[in-house]
């Protein structure tokens, strides 16, 4: 992916090395988990459950471990940790993941009117954000609160060893997915859905997230295919990265290589199938309008 030397985002907010502060108490609350569910599905908290339970996978960490970071809350101070220094290679990744950045804003300025670009948040370790803390486990977020993407770069390390899913494209896939839900945010689906909580089962609702997170992906390929169009970047093997990644992250995949067995109706992000389907498809179409996940059969 021929990336170097293209415009960088100014939208970015560089945390790296700071420590949030506010935590309270030294451990999880079991009787905290209903209201958490709660929280974590809210408005501000929608997008943040798939990635837990993604992430936890990923790096074999139990989920209750680090749910209980949202629990501290927005708006919390930083400290410096003078001993943080970052390697070149986080360097290189964080000018990389602000290119990206600069690129979803060029497209999404041209595609969508009264297009709001979001912020993008580099951190280590532990972040404070509108939707509570968060640590490196938690993986990439969005949280519509804020309107902030949140990305610790050792995630992309996570996904080349623990995912076998390497590669720049794969990297830049993670970042249009996250900006595909912002794009969600700002065009009314995120509330719509927040609305729906509580009114339907929870498996109906959990397919309403599939919807979701499969319109994110397709969102994700269609500014590969303007973003390609416009800039040419993309390299032999490029779009097989992307597909790789989104392969690897399917419900049914992860769900079988963490407990040997397949759940369906607890599916909040899609099949692998399902994933590399819709991103394939905003890519190959690079129109928004085939992107209507929640009104179709054929997911």
């Amino acid at each position: 992916m021929k990336w170097e030397g293209k415009r960088r985002s100014s939208n970015v907010e560089d945390r790296r090395g700071q420590r949030a502060g506010g935590m309270q108490g030294g451990g999880f609350n079991p009787m905290l988990i209903g209201p958490l569910i709660k929280i974590l599905f809210s408005k501000t908290g929608l997008i943040i459950v798939g990635g837990i339970i993604v992430i936890s996978v990923i790096t074999g960490t139990n989920p209750l471990s680090f749910l209980g970071d949202f629990m501290g809350g927005g708006g919390q101070g930083f400290t410096m940790e003078t001993n943080y220094t970052p390697s070149a290679e986080e360097d290189r990744l964080a000018a990389f993941s602000e290119t990206i950045l600069a690129d979803t804003e060029d497209v999404w300025n041209q595609q969508l009117d009264n297009y709001r670009e979001p912020t993008l948040v580099l951190f280590s370790g532990q972040v404070s954000s509108a939707c509570g803390m968060a640590s490196s486990a938690t993986g990439p977020f969005y949280c519509p609160g804020d309107e902030k993407l949140y990305i610790d770069l050792s995630f992309f390390k996570e996904m080349e060893v623990k995912l076998n899913a390497p590669g720049d494209f794969a990297q830049a896939y993670v970042i249009a997915h996250e900006v595909g839900h912002h794009i969600q945010k700002i065009s009314g689906i995120t509330s719509e859905m927040d609305k729906l909580r509580g009114q339907v089962s929870e498996k109906e609702y959990n397919q309403l997230s599939v919807k979701l997170e499969l319109q994110a992906d397709f969102l994700a390929g269609v500014w590969a295919h303007h973003s390609q169009k416009s800039v040419g970047w993309m390299e032999k093997g490029d779009l097989a990265e992307a597909l790789n990644a989104a392969n690897a992250i399917g419900d049914d995949r992860l769900q079988k290589q963490a407990t040997g067995r397949v759940t369906p109706d607890s599916f909040t992000h899609g099949t692998s199938a399902q994933r590399m389907k819709w991103f394939k498809k905003g890519f190959e179409t690079g129109d928004i309008n085939q992107g209507d996940t929640f009104n179709t059969n054929d997911l």
